[in-house]
């Protein structure tokens, strides 16, 4: 009777030893398949984002590049200041020099003088 206890818990013990090296070999076949499962389902999506990070960053450096041009387009703006002011200057002799040849023909004709003429072969001033 003894022997038969013996026996059967002994097959007990193998058996259970058994099973748990069925587990531990197979354990790590079944992480295996479900980090595959994962990585399937998932990859499409995370190159779409990949994809759109890089559309995005080149939209960026174009942006980037924008806005420092423009950003050196307006500094070489304020430097210029200079050459606006001079050129206001010009343009107010310009009109203060027209509005004298203006007064001097106005005067002329009042006085009966004679206009210099606009043509390049009358050289007496007749107006003719």
């Amino acid at each position: 009777m003894e022997d038969q206890e013996m026996q059967l818990k002994v097959k007990r013990v193998t058996d259970k030893f058994t099973e748990s090296m069925y587990v531990l070999a197979n354990e790590p076949s079944v992480a295996l398949y479900r980090l595959q499962e994962h990585v399937r389902r998932s990859l499409p999506e995370l190159v779409q984002h990949k994809s759109d990070m890089q559309s995005w960053e080149e939209q960026s450096q174009g942006a980037i590049y924008t806005v420092e041009y423009a950003c050196s387009a307006v500094k070489s703006m304020t430097n210029s200041s200079l050459y606006f002011k001079s050129i206001e200057g010009l343009l107010r002799q310009s009109i203060s020099m027209k509005d004298q040849i203006n007064n001097t023909q106005g005067r002329r004709k009042r006085a009966g003088e004679p206009t210099v003429s606009k043509e390049a072969g009358d050289k007496h001033g007749s107006g003719i």
